[in-house]
């Protein structure tokens, strides 16, 4: 019924509001912001409908949570970086026949997600940065979806990310993107070294496991795909990766796990912010068996070990 037409791992690095504003950091994040306007863009040649965000600033301690509550509006200051993000303003029109969906058939294939409808949680700005760019004009519902997960194995959210699709393609009357939001590697400098990292990697080692991680994703093999998510839970833990990469995990259990076989199409190349690895890449949408996990999928999945997020 439904289509997932747009499937992105995309940076929310909060010194793109910085950039924006007078001062030594205006218009250095201009790349970035220009990667979302373009996923805007397409995503409205697509006719997509809303936008779904697995949001790596989420943080949850059971379940995977979904918030779609009917219309966003506030004023927002990070309490994690509120000299970077402050009093940002936004707005969006949420998608709560949506949110509970995506919930059910999640729950049904057997993990335990909740919608949140009737809520006055706010997003957090894993969901807000990228609003900010992609949704200027409140073209786009948005639904914001839980993924710094603090006790749950990657394979569950592998499958939730299937599920997701088969919610949309068998049981939703409309268009959807699927956005992965959150860094590769995600070492902050240390305190009090910031600034002399705004622009580049905590280590050389982060770089170049995350730069090798890009050129994998850009060949598009299948058995680099199949690699890829062998890795994904060492590479999530020895490389640092932000909410231990479970919304890379969802996007790609989207797009078929292990069996995927599209090379990404990098929009903003791989930069440096206060030590961490970004990137707004495309991942090709291509056809999935939507009866079931393919056997290669869940047999990849289930390799998964549980990986406990320190932060």
């Amino acid at each position: 019924m439904g289509t997932l037409a747009l499937a992105a791992k995309i940076t929310h690095v909060p010194s793109m509001y910085l950039s924006e504003l007078p001062g030594p950091r205006h218009g250095t994040r201009q790349d970035a912001i220009d990667g979302h306007a373009e996923i805007a863009r397409r995503c409205k040649a697509l006719g997509v409908d809303t936008l779904v965000v697995f949001d790596t600033h989420w943080l949850v301690n059971a379940s995977y949570h979904v918030n779609c509550a009917p219309h966003f509006k506030g004023s927002y200051t990070s309490n994690e970086l509120p000299h970077f993000i402050s009093n940002l303003a936004y707005e969006s029109p949420g998608n709560p026949v949506l949110g509970r969906l995506l919930a059910r058939v999640a729950s049904d294939h057997g993990v335990e997600t909740l919608a949140h409808d009737a809520t006055t949680l706010a997003p957090e700005y894993g969901t807000l940065v990228p609003l900010r760019y992609m949704n200027a004009d409140q073209h786009f519902k948005a639904v914001s979806v839980s993924a710094l997960c603090m006790a749950h194995y990657l394979n569950d959210s592998a499958r939730l990310g299937w599920a997701f699709r088969q919610a949309v393609e068998q049981h939703y009357d409309g268009t959807v993107a699927f956005l992965a939001s959150g860094s590769l590697s995600h070492r902050f400098a240390q305190n009090g070294l910031a600034p002399g990292y705004a622009f580049k990697l905590w280590s050389p080692l982060l770089e170049r496991l995350d730069r090798d991680v890009v050129r994998l994703w850009q060949s598009g093999r299948q058995q680099d795909w199949a690699d890829f998510c062998a890795m994904l839970p060492e590479y999530a833990a020895k490389g640092h990766g932000e909410g231990f990469m479970h919304d890379t995990a969802m996007l790609l259990g989207a797009l078929g796990w292990s069996a995927y076989d599209a090379p990404v199409e990098v929009l903003t190349p791989y930069f440096g912010a206060s030590g961490t690895g970004q990137i707004n890449a495309l991942f090709p949408v291509t056809p999935q068996d939507g009866r079931a996990i393919p056997a290669a999928q869940a047999s990849a999945a289930d390799g998964f070990s549980r990986v406990a997020t320190r932060l």
